[in-house]
């Protein structure tokens, strides 16, 4: 019988890396709030919620993750939420960093679900990455859109058309990576056929 750790401490009552990340994510939440930064705020929330998607995932799927895709999935929601105090704006390789990072946790689902139904998965990969992309840049532009034309700050931020092809371009480096390393990086989430 297999037992799943969900708590953030472990069982000698050491701290994980998790409780680290999620510190981290609050503190970008409370120099959003103390910068009036709206952005900051709800993107920390949301990537304060995705730091609980590998527990959920393994309770509703009965997989365990390895602890280091459990903490690559939960560093992908701090990088995106640091980016939103300013990397995204001040350093030119972050949101090429968080693209390539999200689009690798988006292609290893798909991945995963590909390799359990004995299908697969390369082209599933790209294109459920491709798709999801475009489908992201889309919500971007008109999240922008309209929060200009009420007047307020956006939460998510459109940035022209060349940022919007490189972040697709990443998004497809991204799905390469899984494609290339998804064998070796993700068996344990796939059960081995008899």
């Amino acid at each position: 019988m297999r037992t799943t750790v969900t708590e953030t401490s472990d069982s000698a009552g050491r701290r994980r890396p998790d409780d680290g990340i999620r510190a981290a994510i609050v503190a970008v939440f409370l120099t959003g709030l103390r910068r009036r930064n709206p952005a900051a705020m709800v993107n920390a929330v949301f990537a304060l919620a995705g730091t609980f998607l590998p527990v959920a995932v393994e309770r509703l799927a009965g997989v365990e993750f390895r602890p280091w895709q459990r903490l690559y999935v939960e560093s992908a929601m701090l990088t995106h939420s640091v980016g939103m105090l300013g990397p995204y704006d001040d350093v030119w390789w972050w949101d090429h960093l968080t693209h390539a990072h999200s689009a690798t946790i988006l292609g290893g689902v798909v991945y995963v679900l590909s390799r359990r139904r004995g299908r697969d998965p390369s082209t599933r990969v790209l294109a459920v990455v491709v798709c999801a992309g475009v489908l992201w840049e889309l919500a971007e532009y008109a999240i922008h859109r309209g929060a200009d034309a009420l007047g307020i700050e956006p939460v998510l931020v459109s940035y022209g058309r060349v940022d919007t092809a490189l972040d697709l371009v990443f998004n497809l480096v991204g799905a390469a990576l899984v494609v290339l390393f998804g064998d070796r990086a993700l068996t344990n989430l796939v059960p081995e056929v008899a």
